[in-house]
């Protein structure tokens, strides 16, 4: 494994500042994949394809829009970008009766899926094929490589949600809480209550993910005019198999059998996934870089201040042009 610390790095990257983040860019194509057991899942496709292609993965919560900035900068390098949301979240549907409740029964769902989708997305292009994944994507990714998914020709994580950010609970009775929660009969239900019209909460929750409000804002944006796509907390299973996978996944040897290049993006200040985690997968992953930020980076990455988010597109892009060609 190769470890890059901060500062950061002095490469160029496109420049997105002129792009609307509040509209789809020109030329995209938004439509549906149906899965084997014939859930719709929402997908965008963006760029030329000159370059390759590209699999672009959200975190929990998350659905494309977020991401139409980042989509847009690929897409400009000449990359066919494609992005989808995950079952029961953005556009893909949901998995209980309750629209904000981010549900899912078994994390397996979420891997049949990825694999389903990429076997469809490596034939729609050539040359180089690549994924980026952020947060519960990123887990999704290496996991679905460690069960054997065949592999593109590099990869990108970006906060990974390989451990739990649990704090003050220790693991140990966050797995006890959830798993008596769903004994109890409320796996279905959110594990915690997010009020949508305080203040004080939203701006806890932007603390959590970047230190942009305006990007924050986008998100909000998009949320209350695409109610559709909004979404809160995740269930108690969710907590449940989120705790069970990345526990499992982190003590199996899988890790060691993952043969694609592949660079690792953290924060030392990110509050929601864990960073030691993070580290110690890497470590365990043959030939993976890992950069990890400071202070100056909360858990969206690719959605900070534009010192940090330039510096982590212009580390990706550097790095695909590497393996990638």
């Amino acid at each position: 494994m190769r470890f890059m610390d901060s500062p950061f790095s002095s490469a160029p990257a496109f420049d997105t500042s002129v792009l609307d983040r509040r509209a789809w860019p020109m030329g995209g194509r938004l439509d549906y994949w149906t899965a084997p057991d014939g859930w719709a899942i929402r997908r965008y496709q963006l760029g030329s394809g000159l370059r390759g292609r590209m699999l672009v993965m959200g975190g929990r919560g998350d659905m494309i829009e977020k991401y139409l900035e980042v989509i847009a900068h690929w897409a400009a390098c000449g990359w066919a970008v494609t992005s989808f949301d995950w079952r029961g979240q953005g556009g893909s549907g949901r998995l209980t009766d309750d629209p904000l409740c981010g549900h899912i029964d078994d994390f397996a769902d979420y891997i049949a899926d990825l694999r389903g989708l990429a076997e469809d997305w490596r034939v729609q292009g050539s040359g180089p094929s690549v994924m980026v994944a952020h947060s519960m994507g990123g887990h999704m990714l290496l996991r679905a490589l460690a069960e054997g998914m065949e592999r593109p020709d590099a990869a990108v994580a970006v906060a990974p949600m390989l451990g739990l950010h649990s704090a003050p609970l220790p693991r140990w009775l966050a797995v006890m809480i959830a798993q008596g929660m769903i004994r109890r009969g409320k796996g279905r239900l959110r594990a915690w209550t997010q009020k949508e019209d305080s203040e004080r909460q939203r701006r806890m929750r932007q603390k959590r993910l970047t230190h942009d409000p305006e990007r924050y804002a986008d998100e909000l944006w998009w949320r209350d005019h695409s109610r559709e796509i909004a979404i809160g907390p995740p269930s108690w299973n969710w907590v449940a198999q989120a705790l069970e996978s990345t526990q499992a996944l982190s003590d199996s040897e899988a890790l060691a059998r993952i043969a694609v290049p592949l660079l690792i993006l953290a924060t030392r200040a990110d509050q929601l996934v864990s960073t030691p985690a993070i580290r110690a997968a890497a470590a365990q992953i043959p030939g993976a870089r890992l950069h990890v930020y400071g202070r100056e980076a909360a858990h969206e990455i690719l959605r900070e201040l534009d010192a940090v988010r330039l510096d982590a597109l212009a580390r990706i892009d550097a790095f695909l042009d590497e393996h990638a060609r």
